[in-house]
């Protein structure tokens, strides 16, 4: 989030210097499984479908700006997400689900058992049906992190890593910068985008809700060949291919402080959701676990644009969708930053 917001501010012609504690995208962004699920996270909220459809739209042209930039492709595919439904409890409310995404200009596509094997031939045959979001999309987060690293630092972005902010420098009600560990850094506007270390910054404004890590861990997985086309969501968990044999595989949801550690009983979860959507994938190679941490906010959306503190704009809290709300998020903020009204 902070190397997107660099970038749109650094495009409107302000000199930008980001900071990071450790390496920039080191911690949720380089371990999410890069979801651009506008449709399928949408939760049946129109205002959020209508938030997370722009959001989706806008990763085509920026795949395209980051490679001829960079030379580097971050991955992006217009895979689909079919969501399947594998109990007839699970099967109630689809079609009203589909007459709404429909209702709102967008494309959803109600599956009967037979039209999920045609959509995504590697499915479970217990499935009874689903739903297909075609337009539903993936990125490699990790390639598009390398990416924003390489174009911002060509744009003349600072970046200066191992920096810890200790807290923001307020004067007179104004945030006029921030205190780093031996120096104080001035700035005429500071862009909060610490992710779930968000509320540990010191000088915060107290209506601020609060940001707090809600831990994920995943699994990726190998097979030869590469045979999934689709991302599945079932109950309880995903599977996402990234079309060259890795298969990525979540994930838990886990509110247990900083603790990094990858377990065995969420490893056990992750597995036995993702063999029970797709049986084929009980022979795939295991390849590697991680676990990093979602920003929550205790206000349960993500908080973006200008904050009740002069000088202070935020762009964090984005939980789930991080990856698919970072251009979107960068766009607002930097209008935000150059005076438009833009805060959420």
């Amino acid at each position: 989030m902070g190397s997107a917001c660099a970038e749109a501010i650094a495009a409107r012609g302000a000199k930008v210097t980001l900071l990071e504690r450790a390496i920039p995208g080191a911690e949720a962004s380089s371990a999410a499984a890069g979801i651009l699920g506008a449709q399928v996270e949408s939760h049946a909220t129109p205002e959020l479908r209508r938030t997370y459809a722009e959001a989706r739209a806008l990763y085509p042209a920026w795949a395209a700006a980051l490679r001829e930039s960079t030379g580097i492709d971050i991955g992006y595919r217009k895979c689909g997400v079919v969501r399947i439904a594998l109990d007839e409890a699970s099967t109630l409310g689809l079609k009203e689900e589909v007459r709404a995404h429909r209702a709102e200009g967008l494309s959803a596509e109600l599956l009967g058992a037979a039209d999920v094997a045609l959509v995504e031939p590697e499915v479970t045959p217990d499935v009874l049906g689903g739903i297909h979001f075609p337009d539903d999309a993936e990125v490699d987060p990790r390639a598009l992190l390398r990416a924003l690293a390489v174009h911002i630092a060509r744009a003349g972005v600072t970046e200066r890593a191992g920096t810890m902010v200790r807290s923001l420098f307020v004067e007179r009600g104004v945030c006029r910068g921030v205190e780093l560990e031996s120096e104080r850094l001035e700035a005429d506007a500071v862009v909060l985008a610490a992710g779930s270390w968000s509320s540990l910054v010191g000088g915060l404004p107290p209506d601020l809700p609060r940001v707090s890590p809600a831990r994920g861990q995943m699994v990726l997985l190998e097979e030869r060949p590469a045979r999934m086309k689709s991302i599945v969501f079932g109950p309880g968990g995903y599977v996402v291919p990234r079309g060259d044999g890795r298969i990525l595989c979540g994930s838990t949801l886990e509110h247990v402080g900083y603790v990094r550690e990858v377990t065995a009983g969420g490893v056990s979860s992750i597995l036995s959701h993702a063999i029970r959507f797709v049986p084929r994938l009980a022979s795939a190679e295991l390849a590697d676990t991680w676990a990093s941490f979602r920003p929550q906010s205790a206000s349960d959306r993500p908080l973006l644009g200008a904050s009740s503190v002069p000088g202070l704009f935020l762009a964090t809290g984005h939980h789930r969708n991080g990856i698919l709300l970072a251009k979107y998020s960068a766009n607002l903020v930097a209008d935000a930053v150059f005076g438009a009204p833009a805060t959420r």
